[in-house]
C-alpha cells in the first residue's frame, strides 16, 4: 500500500500516529497569566537536544498549555507513567481555562524550583523548563498551519530516588507511559542495551 496524505489513505482511521509510535507523552504543566494551574499530556513531545538539555511539544491548535508557555515563558514535563494513566487521561479533556486539572484529576501537586508552574508530586521525574521558541509550522507551500511548537531548555530536573538504581534512572521501574495511536497506549516494562561501534569495527 502507498498513498500521499494530501490525498487520503482509504483506511478506518490515519495510520500515521500508529507508525511513528511509540511516542513519550509530554504531561505538560502551565499557568496563565492570572496563575491558574493548567495540566494536559502531549503525545507530540520529544527531546531535541543534549547539552543544553531541549524538549519540545506541539499542540493542535492554540490550546492553554502552549498559550501559557509562550505568555509565561515557563513549563514543566511531568513523566507519565502506567500507574499515573488514568490521571493523565482525566486530564486530556477539553476543559475552560478556569478548571484546575490537577485538582480534576485527583492529583497531589508539588513546587518546583526555578519556574512558577506546579508538577505532578506522584511522577518519578519532572522537567522544569524555559522557552526557548514558540513556532507556527507550515506546511510545504510555506502556508501556516493551526498547529504550534514550543520549545524549552531544561534548567530543572526532579528525580525520585526510588527510581535510581546505582546510580541510573531506571525506565523500566518507573514504567514510562507512551502514546501509539488511535486510543491505543504502552508502557515500558522491560529495557535492553546495545553497545554503539565504534569506529574500529
Amino acid at each position: 500500500m502507498f498513498y500521499e496524505p494530501r490525498s487520503g489513505h482509504g483506511l478506518p482511521h490515519d495510520p500515521f500516529k500508529a507508525i511513528v509510535a511509540p511516542r513519550p507523552i509530554g504531561w505538560i504543566s502551565t499557568v496563565d497569566r492570572d496563575g491558574r494551574n493548567n495540566l494536559a499530556p502531549y503525545s507530540f513531545f520529544s527531546a531535541i537536544n543534549t547539552n543544553p538539555p531541549m524538549v519540545s511539544f506541539t499542540s493542535e491548535g492554540l490550546k492553554d498549555s502552549p498559550v501559557n508557555a509562550r505568555d509565561t515563558g515557563e513549563f514543566v514535563c511531568n513523566l507519565s507513567t502506567l500507574g499515573l494513566a488514568q490521571e493523565m487521561n482525566a486530564s486530556s479533556g477539553p476543559v475552560g481555562a478556569e478548571v484546575d486539572e490537577f485538582e480534576l484529576a485527583g492529583l497531589e501537586t508539588a513546587p518546583c524550583r526555578l519556574v512558577r508552574p506546579l508538577r505532578v508530586a506522584a511522577s518519578p521525574a519532572a522537567l522544569e523548563c524555559k522557552v526557548t521558541d514558540f513556532i507556527q509550522l507550515k506546511n510545504l507551500q510555506g502556508e501556516p498551519t493551526s498547529r504550534y511548537m514550543v520549545l524549552g531548555e531544561v534548567v530543572g530536573v526532579h528525580i525520585d530516588e526510588v527510581y535510581l538504581k546505582d546510580g541510573l534512572f531506571d525506565t523500566a521501574a518507573a514504567q514510562a507511559l507512551a502514546r501509539c495511536g488511535y486510543m491505543d497506549y504502552a508502557a515500558v516494562t522491560e529495557v535492553f542495551a546495545l553497545r554503539r561501534p565504534d569506529a574500529a569495527e
